[in-house]
């Protein structure tokens, strides 16, 4: 770590100097709810977000393989969103975490086919932040869209250290895809238009690159936005012979291995967050993008990644604030990722309004952060898995969907619509449709409105491109002469699974 700042003011000390006031901030978005709350002036904000890793994958979660003390550490500090949902894949949730809307109101509908992009109309929450005074930083994965016009830099990130495609070393036919050649180990990324060669692991990487960061941002009066998303636990399972080795003789070693290598990141994050002063100035938001790729406890949920029954969409959620926050609570209360972007605009006390108003269809969780009992409203959550091989309206429709009201799901795997009660079958194994015709023609209905609202949003359908390189391959040949072999051995202190 630099030391040339480790003397640096913290925010709140400057703030204090200048004589900088609190700020109020208003539940304001959420009908018949008045809570509000001094805090202390803006604060920073740290979101990381994991790739693969579902909810269950955690000893605080009863995980009985792996070894992660410093995310159940921050598990304990924490309000914990206990049904919290993104989307079945990680482009659309992305989409979505950014925008404060359904991903295929951005155009997002797959992960790949030029159909991860996300669309160029809508206010990110990076662009909303840095036009409200916030330092902006991502450090890890994009993979909403890898031409140059179309990356971090272009959507509100200042400081931009990103992979391209869905995983390191991935590439598909048209835009999206990584440099040629790319390893877990020793990744080449690109920072701010040009590609470094690293050396390390990646997830150690993106973690170095974003403390760092947060290292020169801490002394100034601006206050930050630090993402940091790293590509494990994503496939292909390339991990450290070290972390690897704790696991052997298991079929999911390089799985769990990924995992215990980012508690370690978690740990050394949190570390540097209490030694530089920065925990009481400091929301921490800690998630993962879909439902589980790999490990053994699913918390007996039905589904996984790539699913739109329970188990494809819920995931870990949770925000550290010291001494705003309460520790160790939990919010029963069905929440999701478009609650995100409107949650993080009111604490740094940006306004969402105008156009932005329109955009956002989310609402602050900011009341149930306060108290876990706030009054809450019913609303309808819908989830459709898309990557459909061609768009056809009427065949996609009902094609892995789902609708979430109250305790019920209603869900269609282009079969006939089945209805389960979470709250009695929480496994999702009995199906009630039949039981409970006016739930079901009730959920359908909505659902019928949803899908006609977001048919003119799929800008991305048959936008499909042959190119015989992606961007980040032909960057790379400029910056470093080629083409070369798209195809490298993995390095010996690394294994693929």
């Amino acid at each position: 770590m630099p030391t040339d700042s480790a003397n640096a003011p913290n925010r709140r000390d400057l703030l204090k100097a200048a004589g900088a006031g609190a700020i109020t901030l208003l539940a304001s978005n959420v009908p018949g709810i008045a809570a509000e709350a001094s805090v202390a002036s803006r604060p920073n904000i740290v979101f990381v977000l994991l790739d693969d890793v579902g909810y269950g994958a955690f000893g605080c979660h009863g995980d009985p393989i792996v070894r992660t003390p410093n995310i159940d550490r921050l598990h304990s500090q924490s309000v914990r969103f206990a049904d919290f949902h993104v989307s079945p894949t990680c482009s659309p949730t992305r989409a979505a975490l950014l925008t404060g809307r359904h991903e295929f109101k951005s155009g997002v509908t797959h992960t790949i086919l030029e159909r991860e992009r996300l669309s160029l109309k809508p206010t990110t929450l990076a662009e909303l932040l840095k036009r409200s005074g916030y330092r902006t930083g991502i450090f890890g994965k994009w993979h909403l869209g890898d031409e140059p016009e179309r990356w971090p830099d272009k959507r509100g990130f200042e400081e931009m250290f990103i992979h391209g495609g869905g995983g390191i070393g991935q590439s598909y036919p048209g835009t999206c895809g990584d440099a040629p050649g790319n390893m877990y180990m020793r990744p080449v990324i690109l920072h701010n238009g040009t590609f470094e060669k690293t050396e390390g692991f990646c997830t150690d990487v993106f973690f170095d690159r974003a403390i760092k960061w947060i290292d020169r941002r801490r002394g100034g009066r601006e206050p930050f936005f630090c993402c940091i998303t790293p590509n494990a636990a994503h496939a292909p399972w390339q991990c450290p012979q070290e972390y690897l080795s704790r696991y052997q003789g298991r079929k999911d070693a390089a799985f769990y291995g990924l995992v215990e290598n980012i508690d370690d990141n978690v740990g050394r994050l949190l570390s540097r967050l209490k030694e530089w002063d920065l925990d009481r100035d400091t929301l921490l938001v800690f998630m993962t993008d879909n439902g589980a790729a790999g490990g053994v406890n699913n918390c007996g949920m039905r589904g996984q990644k790539g699913t739109v029954f329970y188990g494809g969409t819920r995931v870990p959620s949770f925000w550290r604030w010291t001494g705003t926050l309460k520790e160790g609570v939990d919010v029963e209360q069905m929440t999701c990722h478009w609650d995100f972007f409107p949650t993080i605009a009111q604490i740094a006390g940006a306004k969402i309004e105008g156009d932005l108003a329109g955009q956002v269809e989310g609402r602050s969780l900011w009341p149930l952060l306060l108290d876990r009992t706030a009054p809450w409203a019913d609303r309808y959550f819908f989830t459709h898995l898309g990557r459909w091989a061609q768009f056809d309206e009427q065949k996609c429709k009902h094609a892995q969907c789902s609708v979430r009201w109250r305790d019920y799901q209603l869900v269609s795997t282009g079969k006939p619509w089945q209805l389960y009660d979470l709250k009695a079958d929480f496994p999702e194994k009995r199906n009630i449709a039949g039981e409970q015709p006016q739930i079901v023609a009730q959920l359908s209905g909505e659902y019928d409105k949803w899908w006609a609202s977001i048919i003119p949003c799929l800008e991305n359908e048959g936008k499909e491109q042959k190119r015989e390189a992606n961007p980040f391959r032909q960057l790379y040949w400029k910056q470093y002469g080629g083409p070369g072999p798209n195809n490298v051995p993995p390095p010996k202190d690394a294994a693929r699974v």
